[in-house]
This record gives C-alpha cells, sequence and structure tokens, in this order.
C-alpha cells in the first residue's frame, strides 16, 4: 500500500526545503549588508558635506563674537577718553575762573538741596 521509498522521499524534501530556506537566509542577508553598505555611504556623504557647512558657520560665530568685543572695547575707550577730557576741562575752567566755579558750585548745591526738600515734602515744626 505504502510506497517502500516514502521515507527517502520525505527526507529529499526536508533537505530541498533546508536549502530553500537556507538560500533565503543568505540572499537576505546579503541584500541587507548591500542595503547597509548603502545608508552607511550615504550618511558619509551627508557628513562630508555638513563639515564644510558648520566650519564656516563656527567661523563666521567667532567672527561675529570678535566684532562685538572690539565694538565693545573701542566703546569703552571712547567713553574714557570722553571722561578724560572733559575732566581736564573741568579743572582747566576752575584754574581759570576760580571765582564764577565757586558760585556754580554753591548754585548747583542750593538748587540740589531745594529739590531735596521739596521732594521729602514740608517737616512738621515742633
Amino acid at each position: 500500500m505504502y510506497p517502500q521509498n516514502l521515507p527517502e522521499s520525505n527526507s529529499n524534501l526536508a533537505d530541498q526545503a533546508a536549502n530553500s530556506a537556507e538560500q533565503a537566509i543568505r540572499s537576505t542577508q546579503r541584500m541587507a549588508n548591500e542595503k547597509l553598505d548603502s545608508l552607511a555611504h550615504g550618511v558619509q556623504g551627508l557628513r562630508d558635506q555638513a563639515a564644510p557647512l558648520l566650519e564656516r558657520a563656527s567661523e563666521k560665530a567667532s567672527a561675529l563674537a570678535q566684532r562685538g568685543v572690539d565694538a565693545v572695547r573701542d566703546g569703552s575707550h571712547q567713553l574714557r577718553e570722553r571722561a578724560h577730557r572733559a575732566s581736564d576741562g573741568t579743572l582747566n575752567y576752575i584754574k581759570d575762573e576760580p571765582v564764577k566755579s565757586m558760585l556754580f558750585a554753591a548754585a548747583a548745591g542750593a538748587l540740589l538741596m531745594a529739590l531735596l526738600q521739596r521732594r521729602n515734602g514740608p517737616h512738621p515744626r515742633g
């Protein structure tokens, strides 16, 4: 009833199925490796393109920061020079016009005192 070579036939089918599965696995691995290689090359290409852009952006940011530092330094220097000239001018005026300088100082002091008293309001007399 049963053919006698059935176990041999089953063995051949199992071998063929195993071979097919093995070939499918190898093919899948090969395709996955190829895709990974392609992806790695793409990433490297992007990295190669981005590196000069990042370098340029870094250089521009550094130059901008340096210009800011220079501008602050120049502004500070100019302010110092103006203050020094004003101080020299004031001293020269005091030397040339000592009486007028004293009168201006006294008037400024009196004005300041009047403003402060007005701001603080009248003091109660006791």
